[in-house]
């Protein structure tokens, strides 16, 4: 068990991000809950389910290169008691890389537990890019 507590989600949120852009596994999985029943997505790919899932999908990607920055805007939050979901823009930099990446939209879920609040889901995937060209006039119009 990590002898770390994080008094509110967004404390293990912020820890998080701290582990992400330090390329820390220990820190990383010590955000996320003990339990078997987590979920984390990443940009692209596969659902991965479990401890032993989660903890590859960090390992290789932090020895995969350079640690990111991370800047996060547009957080929205839907607290409840026991349960707590941020919907984040994550602003990914690496120094080695010219520019930007473009924005990630990521779902972060903390679930409160004894030994404090836990992530249980991280999904990320690409933000939209802009917005579609508007259609032609008499174009008929598409609802969905």
């Amino acid at each position: 068990m990590s002898a770390r507590i994080f008094p509110t989600a967004q404390d293990a949120q912020n820890a998080f991000y701290e582990a992400l852009e330090r390329g820390d596994l220990e820190a990383m999985m010590a955000v996320w809950s003990e339990d078997e029943d987590i979920v984390c997505v990443h940009p692209a790919g596969q659902r991965l389910a479990g401890q032993a899932a989660v903890r590859e999908a960090w390992r290789q990607m932090f020895a995969g290169g350079p640690n990111p920055r991370v800047r996060i805007t547009q957080q929205v939050v839907i607290a409840g008691v026991m349960l707590e979901a941020h919907s984040v823009h994550e602003n990914i930099t690496v120094a080695s890389e010219a520019h930007p990446r473009p924005p990630m939209v990521a779902t972060n879920v903390y679930l409160r537990t004894a030994a404090g609040w836990r992530m249980i889901v991280h999904h990320a995937s690409p933000a939209p890019g802009a917005p579609a060209a508007e259609s032609a006039p008499g174009a008929p119009k598409i609802l969905h």
